[in-house]
C-alpha cells in the first residue's frame, strides 16, 4: 500500500519524494517533506510550496483529506480506498503481502559453527535472524539460497579427538585422566565416546595415535547434534560446505592470486598483499610448513562462491569475526570479483536472565549455554521472536522468566493473545471471516479506520525489513498493530452492534497481518489462548 501511494504521489508532483508516517496520526496516514527539498531550488518559503502542491490531490480518490502543515504535506486515506485495499488482501488470504517480482539471485551464509559441540546460545541469534531473512527474502520474492560453512579443518579438529579421546579414558576405561588447559567440555563427548565404543571397540582410547579416527567419528556426530538442534528451532539449510572438501582447490585459488600479484613470500611464509586493500597488516596464507591458514580456506570458500554466479553474497558472522571483513574482501578482489556483492552482517553475543540472575549453565554443557536448552525450556516460538526484537549487530539481554508469562509483559503472548483474541470474537459472533468478507466499512469510526490501516501496512514493513536487514521492524510492528487491536477490544463494543459485520471485517484484516507476519519469522499464531 505505502508503495502504492507513494508512486501516486510522485506522479502527481513529477517528483521524486520520501514518504513518511506521522507518529500523530491525526495529523494523516502519510506525509511528505518535499517542500523542504525544494524550497531552495524555487526560492519560496516550504510552507507557501506545500500549499500549492496540496491543491493537486483535490478530488482524489485515493485521499479522504490533503492539507499543508508546517511546510510538510499531510495525506488522510479515503474509506473507499482502504475498503478496496481490504478487499484485495483479504481475497490473497495465505498469499497476502507475497511478491513474486524480484529477480536477484543471493547465497546466504550463516551459523557456520565449527562441528566441535552443540550449537550454544551465541550461535542460536545468527541461526534465527539468517532463517528469518532467508524467510522473509523467499516471500518476497528474491531467489535466495541458505548454506551452512562446515569448518572441518585446522587444529580445532585434532582438540575434538583428543577431547573425545579422554573422554572415553575416563568413562569407559575408568582410567584417571589429566586433562590439559585447552580441551572441549560437556557431557556430550561422553556420549559420543559411547558411540565411539559400539563402532571401534573400548580398544581405540588405549592409542593415542588413533584420535584422528575419533576426530572424524566426532565431528560427524557433532554435525547431526547441530542439524538437530537447528531443526528444533525450525531452521534447515539448502546446502553445507565441507571446509576440509575445499583445499583440493587451493592450489588453483592460490595460482589466481599469484597472476594478480597479491602473494608474496617472507620468512618462508606466502602472505596476501591486504593492506593495499585497506588491512591494518599483510596476512600469511601459507604458514612455514607448507599447510594454508584458516584464512586460506575462506579464500577458497568465497572463490567457490564466486563461481557459482550468484548476484549477492550474503554472510552472517559473529561480531568477533569482525576483523576478517577487510581481508576477505581484499582477497575477492584479487581473485578478480566485486568485493561489493558481498554483504557482511554482524551478529552480536546474548546474555541470559533467569528470575533477574545471570542464567546458570548446566553440567551437560560444559562452558556455555546451550541453544537446545533454551529451546525446551521457553519453546521455539518465543526464542525465535525474542532474537528478532533487537538489530542483530546489537547486544540483546533478555530473561526467560519473562518468556513464560502470561500477560502483556511477554511480547509473543500479547501478539497471539491478539489474534486469538480476534478468533473468540468471531465465534462469540457465530460468524467465519467469509460471512463478512463482502461486508462495507463504510461509516466505522475513526479508530477502526486507524487499525485497518495499521493492518495493511505489513508489505511495506515486510520490504523494508529485507532491504535494511532488520527483522525488528517487523517484530516492532506486530507488536505495535497487537496493541492497536487490544486497544480497540477494550474501548469499543464489537458483536451485536450494527457495524459487527464492519468491524470484525477489519479484525479479519488485522488477523491476515498478524498471523503472515509471524509466518515468515518461523512462528505459527495461535488461534486460541
Amino acid at each position: 500500500m505505502q508503495k502504492i501511494i507513494k508512486e501516486f504521489i510522485e506522479q502527481k508532483l513529477d517528483k521524486q519524494i520520501v514518504l513518511e508516517k506521522p507518529k500523530d496520526r491525526n495529523l494523516g496516514h502519510f506525509a511528505t517533506p518535499v517542500a523542504f527539498s525544494l524550497a531552495k531550488e524555487l526560492r519560496k518559503n516550504p510552507m507557501l510550496i506545500a500549499e500549492d502542491l496540496a491543491t493537486k490531490f483535490k478530488n482524489d480518490n485515493i485521499f479522504e483529506n490533503v492539507q499543508a502543515v508546517k511546510g510538510f504535506i499531510n495525506f488522510k486515506l479515503s474509506e473507499q480506498f482502504l475498503a478496496q485495499k481490504i478487499d484485495e488482501a483479504l481475497s490473497l488470504g495465505d498469499n497476502f503481502a507475497k511478491c513474486n517480482d524480484k529477480k536477484q539471485k543471493i547465497l546466504l551464509e550463516y551459523v557456520s559453527a565449527n562441528p566441535t559441540g552443540p550449537l550454544h546460545i551465541g550461535h542460536a541469534r545468527g541461526a534465527v535472524f539468517g532463517d528469518a531473512l532467508l524467510r522473509v527474502g523467499k516471500y518476497l520474492g528474491y531467489d535466495i539460497s541458505s548454506e551452512y560453512y562446515i569448518n572441518d579443518a585446522g587444529a580445532q579438529m585434532g582438540l575434538l579427538g583428543l577431547s573425545v579421546y579422554l573422554a572415553g579414558r575416563e568413562s569407559i576405561l575408568k582410567v584417571d585422566v589429566e586433562y590439559p588447559e585447552q580441551y572441549y567440555r560437556g557431557e556430550y563427548l561422553f556420549d559420543i565416546a559411547k558411540l565411539c565404543e559400539e563402532k571401534f571397540g573400548k580398544e581405540i582410547f588405549e592409542d593415542a595415535s588413533r584420535q584422528n579416527e575419533l576426530a572424524l567419528f566426532a565431528k560427524d556426530e557433532v554435525i547431526l547434534l547441530i542439524k538437530n538442534d537447528m531443526f528444533n528451532l525450525g531452521i534447515e539449510f539448502d546446502n553445507y560446505v565441507s571446509e576440509k572438501s575445499l583445499y583440493s582447490n587451493w592450489d588453483e585459488t592460490k595460482a589466481v592470486l599469484e597472476n594478480s600479484g597479491s602473494i608474496y613470500k617472507k620468512d618462508g611464509k606466502d602472505w596476501i598483499k591486504s593492506t593495499e586493500l585497506g588491512d591494518d597488516t599483510d596476512r600469511v596464507v601459507v604458514r612455514e610448513n607448507g599447510v594454508p591458514t584458516y584464512l586460506a580456506g575462506d579464500i577458497i570458500y568465497h572463490k567457490y562462491k564466486y563461481d557459482r554466479k550468484f548476484d549477492k553474497y550474503i554472510n552472517i558472522w559473529g561480531a568477533d569475526h569482525h576483523g576478517y571483513i577487510t581481508r576477505v574482501k581484499a582477497a575477492i578482489k584479487f581473485l578478480g570479483n566485486d568485493p561489493e556483492q558481498l554483504e557482511i552482517l554482524l551478529s552480536q553475543m546474548v546474555s541470559l536472565l533467569k528470575g533477574g540472575e545471570p542464567y546458570k549453565m548446566s553440567k551437560r554443557s560444559g562452558n556455555v549455554i546451550l541453544m537446545s536448552d533454551i529451546t525446551e525450556e521457553i519453546g521455539a516460538d518465543a526464542l525465535r521472536f525474542i532474537f528478532l526484537t533487537k538489530k542483530s549487530d546489537t547486544h540483546l539481554e533478555f530473561d526467560i522468566d519473562v518468556l513464560k508469562n502470561q500477560d502483556s509483559s511477554n511480547p509473543i503472548f500479547y501478539i497471539n493473545y491478539a489474534h486469538a483474541r480476534i478468533n473468540q470474537l468471531f465465534k462469540k459472533a457465530e460468524k467465519k471471516a467469509d460471512d463478512v468478507k463482502n461486508a462495507t466499512i463504510n461509516g466505522i469510526n475513526q479508530d477502526a479506520k486507524d487499525l485497518v490501516y495499521e493492518a495493511l501496512l505489513l508489505p511495506s514493513i515486510l520490504e523494508e525489513a529485507f532491504i535494511k536487514r532488520d527483522m525488528q521492524k517487523v517484530t516492532d510492528y506486530l507488536h505495535s498493530l497487537s496493541a492497536t487491536t487490544h486497544k480497540f477490544y477494550n474501548e469499543h463494543r464489537i458483536v451485536g452492534v450494527s457495524e459487527e459485520s464492519a468491524y470484525l471485517k477489519a479484525l479479519s484484516m488485522v488477523a491476515l497481518s498478524i498471523r503472515t507476519g509471524l509466518k515468515v519469522l518461523g512462528i505459527t499464531a495461535k488461534e486460541v489462548m
